[in-house]
């Protein structure tokens, strides 16, 4: 995904050592550079703004540590992106609070990007937001019980039954996929090989049910000595003196109808 470097626009740090393009959000009006930004549009303004919130930004990102496959940097970056459309769609002249706003917005875009990219497979979306919930409930009861919450634990503080909360916290095992070298537990519960070693193997044999498909039809095409001599040869591995043998005719007549069938396969294949 994009990086948002936000040092790409940072200029050196001021005489009072403020690293935030000199701005000072208390003594400074961030409203003044909202009505400002939204008259001007000027970038240099809106890296400023985007400076100032930029610890509003990176807390937002923190509440969802590593969620669906996406590390921490990568929230992050999706925080900022949410920082710079709340700056682009907030209007100073309705009184509101830039703060609120842009902490629905942000979560709202992150909440968005974590739906679209940190589900391995299609999942009921009430599923996918009750198993988000039941891990912060899991946190919390881990934290006052000192221990693991069971599933009757978790459905009763969560004032649900058992079965879905079940269903739910297998829906948030796609957030956390395993590694394949991680081992896996058979039946019994014990550790067994990786999970790699449960992954089949290409077999190269099943090429050969093609092949073997497509010579059937194309000897359909033959008559039926030419068939015989074929299927004797070359499916039973016969030498042409024990077809000879078997046929009743001379081994050079074999030969002349094997070439003359095997050109004839040529051309059909052609």
């Amino acid at each position: 995904m994009t990086r948002v470097r936000l040092s790409d626009t940072e200029p050196a740090r001021t005489r009072e050592g403020n690293p935030l393009l000199g701005i000072n959000p208390q003594t400074e009006s961030s409203v003044d550079l909202f009505e400002e930004y939204a008259r001007t549009r000027d970038i240099q303004l809106r890296n400023r703004l985007v400076l100032m919130h930029d610890r509003l930004a990176r807390g937002l990102a923190s509440r969802f540590g590593s969620s669906g496959g996406s590390t921490e940097e990568d929230l992050r970056q999706v925080a900022y992106l949410g920082l710079i459309t709340s700056i682009e769609r907030f209007d100073p002249t309705t009184g509101n609070r830039f703060v609120t706003f842009a902490t629905a917005t942000i979560l709202g875009i992150i909440k968005h990007y974590l739906r679209d990219h940190g589900w391995l497979l299609k999942a009921p979306r009430r599923l996918r937001e009750l198993g988000m919930s039941l891990r912060k409930t899991r946190t919390r009861l881990e934290m006052e019980l000192g221990r693991v919450p069971t599933v009757p634990e978790v459905a009763r503080a969560a004032n649900l039954d058992e079965e879905l909360v079940l269903q739910a916290m297998d829906i948030e095992r796609l957030y956390h996929p395993s590694s394949l070298d991680h081992p896996a537990r058979d039946s019994s519960g014990d550790l067994s090989a990786e999970f790699l070693a449960a992954i089949g193997a290409n077999e190269p044999r099943y090429a050969l049910i093609d092949d073997q498909e497509a010579a059937d039809r194309l000897l359909s095409f033959l008559d039926a000595r030419e068939q015989e001599i074929l299927r004797q040869r070359y499916y039973d591995e016969a030498t042409q003196a024990e077809v000879a043998h078997r046929l009743g005719i001379s081994q050079m007549h074999v030969s002349r109808l094997e070439r003359r069938a095997l050109q004839r396969l040529r051309e059909m294949i052609a």
